[in-house]
């Protein structure tokens, strides 16, 4: 593959990461203020403030990956999506129960639009990013071979 080539890859994978991520943010921080969390604190950490933690982590990510578009920003990037991804998944299916600090968090229904809208951003932005940090991974093994 040509440089060229390999660069619009990487802006589009780049695209595909910040996009997915900056949803994810706005998701988050939307349903994090939703009237369903306020005052649902039955554990030491809220889901409002897991939400908060998780869109600051997705635009700490982003923010990364397109400054400074590396492997390790990658990698960052696809624990934050994959993470996303997981728990949204995860709460949705299986009914964890709560563990340790954090509330139980099983939510067996795909409304509002947002989940399943968060969802596909963060499933989007992880493969994105896991494209892209195999990407970088394979020019650093060139060019230590090299």
């Amino acid at each position: 593959m040509s440089a060229r080539g390999s660069l619009g890859i990487r802006a589009v994978l780049i695209a595909i990461v910040v996009v997915g991520l900056a949803i994810d943010a706005y998701v988050h921080f939307h349903l994090a203020g939703a009237s369903s969390f306020k005052g649902n604190k039955t554990s030491t950490v809220s889901e409002a403030d897991l939400f908060r933690v998780e869109a600051v982590a997705a635009i700490l990510a982003a923010v990364a990956v397109l400054v400074r578009p590396n492997r390790y920003t990658a990698a960052f990037a696809f624990l934050v999506a994959a993470a996303g991804t997981v728990a949204v998944i995860l709460y949705r299916y299986v009914n964890v129960g709560k563990i340790g600090p954090i509330p139980n968090m099983y939510d067996p229904f795909w409304g509002p639009t947002e989940k399943w809208v968060s969802a596909w951003a963060e499933g989007a932005a992880a493969l994105a990013a896991l494209a892209l940090l195999v990407m970088f991974s394979v020019r650093t093994r060139r060019r230590v071979a090299a």
